[in-house]
């Protein structure tokens, strides 16, 4: 295989009106992969235009949830080996070599999945301590030996058989401003609370004051976010403030439904 042949190797993409980044994504893995394969939710931008353009084979599909939807780009590639992004992430220089050298080195006949870390840029800055890094991602995977598991909205890889951590990270533009991360503070709990309900899950006054100090302590303290500045500091503040909020909503749930009985 030379240098600058494509690996078997499809690139799996879900997407819903994400024209504005799903392009950096596609140009980090040129050359790299034989096949783009994106799952779109009714985008009502440029998104499908977008990736067309780039090759893709586009398959429209109305929301499934993140785990079907994810296991439908899966179960629709052709490669025998499936790199899995989402829209807002790239891959760096170094994981791309790393990707190739996993199969240059036959690394891939021995592995049946890659893992990497994953970066994220907040505040203009790449953040590298705290809760945030590294975000172990297992993302290159051999599709006949994995599936989309998890609960919505937290999808996960599950692997038969093992994996390669990979030098190099995954360029995440998950949270290009402040708003961006408030605005996702609501569903996440909503999410959390309905996980709670289903499971029988009772609030505590212990519960909803510690685990919000613990989670800042745990990342600006010990995960050293304190070594990437205001942002670090942020992002520990930020993080115990939606476990707070998480927590209470549960009590707020369980003081609704004594006000009904």
């Amino acid at each position: 295989m030379s240098v600058t042949e494509p690996l078997p190797l499809s690139l799996a993409i879900v997407s819903f009106n994400e024209e504005a980044r799903i392009g950096k994504c596609f140009e980090s893995t040129k050359g790299l992969v034989r096949e783009i394969v994106v799952v779109d939710s009714n985008s009502t931008d440029a998104t499908v235009a977008v990736s067309e353009a780039a090759g893709a084979r586009v398959i429209h599909q109305p929301w499934l949830g993140h785990c079907a939807q994810k296991q439908m780009a899966l179960d629709a590639c052709t490669q025998p080996w499936v790199l899995m992004l989402d829209c807002d992430e790239q891959l760096s220089e170094e994981l791309r070599e790393s990707i190739r050298d996993f199969f240059r080195t036959g690394d891939a006949a021995w592995f049946q999945g890659g893992r990497f870390n994953r970066k994220v840029c907040f505040l203009g800055r790449w953040i590298t301590h705290g809760d945030w890094y590294p975000d172990r991602q297992l993302r290159l995977i051999q599709r006949d030996k994995a599936r989309i598991g998890g609960k919505d909205p937290h999808d996960k890889v599950e692997l038969q058989g093992r994996f390669k951590q990979l030098k190099g990270d995954l360029l995440h533009d998950s949270f290009p401003t402040i708003k961006s991360y408030l605005d996702k503070i609501t569903p996440y709990a909503d999410d959390f609370l309905e996980r709670q309900i289903r499971e029988g899950s009772r609030w505590s006054l212990t519960a909803n004051l510690l685990r919000p100090l613990w989670r800042f302590f745990r990342a600006y303290i010990l995960r050293l976010g304190f070594l990437d500045g205001f942002p670090g500091f942020w992002i520990a503040y930020a993080t115990a403030f939606s476990v707070f909020i998480r927590y209470s909503r549960k009590y707020e749930s369980e003081v609704r439904r004594n006000l009904k009985s």
